[in-house]
């Protein structure tokens, strides 16, 4: 044996599996902007160079106030944001109100059929911090190329799905679900997670 690696330089590297453990995740992530979210996520936020899932019930139950924070922090870092075919056009003040810097968010109109491909061109092009898309047409291996586009372009990429396909397998790095339990309350629950098993408890959310 030509080289022998000493087992504590493993393990501080943070490389080896650890038998009866969970993986030790590491520090590569975003964070949500909302401290009870950054507990329950074993990366401590939204993982970097990654697709994360968002499945709905419906279109408007706050999955964009959820992402605002972290999408305006890295607009107002100079980072673009790009929102593929979005199913209603945006309110530019409303966005401008939660700290979003406008000059950095760029609303690219397309088809169905052509939104998936542009989804997944923004994901890889290295131009973007983060990506939006409400990917309909997409199956498990448009997910995986989704997921490899992000770890390509190193950026943030955020789908927006029915929750119908939460029985479906998929590529995404992070899914998150919302369930309602009032007219104005719902939790959003970690369904699959990247460096760890999904944690029991929900994230409360309050509906604005």
């Amino acid at each position: 044996m030509s080289s022998v690696v000493a087992l504590d330089s493993l393990l501080a590297a943070q490389t080896l599996w650890h038998a009866g453990r969970g993986a030790i995740a590491p520090a590569d992530c975003e964070s949500t902007g909302h401290a009870a979210l950054d507990a329950l996520l074993p990366q401590g936020g939204w993982p970097k160079r990654a697709l994360t899932e968002l499945l709905l019930p419906a279109d408007g139950v706050g999955e964009l106030a959820l992402l605002m924070p972290t999408l305006a922090r890295l607009s107002q870092a100079g980072g673009t944001i790009a929102v593929i075919a979005p199913p209603y056009i945006p309110y530019a003040p409303a966005w401008q109100a939660a700290g979003m810097a406008l000059e950095h968010l760029a609303i690219i109109e397309a088809s169905p059929r052509e939104a998936l491909w542009a989804f997944e061109q923004c994901l890889r092009s290295g131009a973007c911090a983060a990506v939006i898309g409400w990917p309909v047409q997409a199956d498990g291996p448009a997910l995986r190329r989704l997921q490899v586009a992000a770890d390509s372009g190193q950026c943030l990429g955020f789908a927006l799905r029915d929750r119908k396909h939460a029985a479906n397998p998929s590529a995404a790095s992070l899914r998150l679900e919302y369930s309602s339990h009032a007219s104005t309350h719902g939790a959003w629950h970690v369904r699959k997670c990247r460096g760890g098993h999904p944690p029991a408890q929900a994230f409360a959310w309050t509906r604005h």
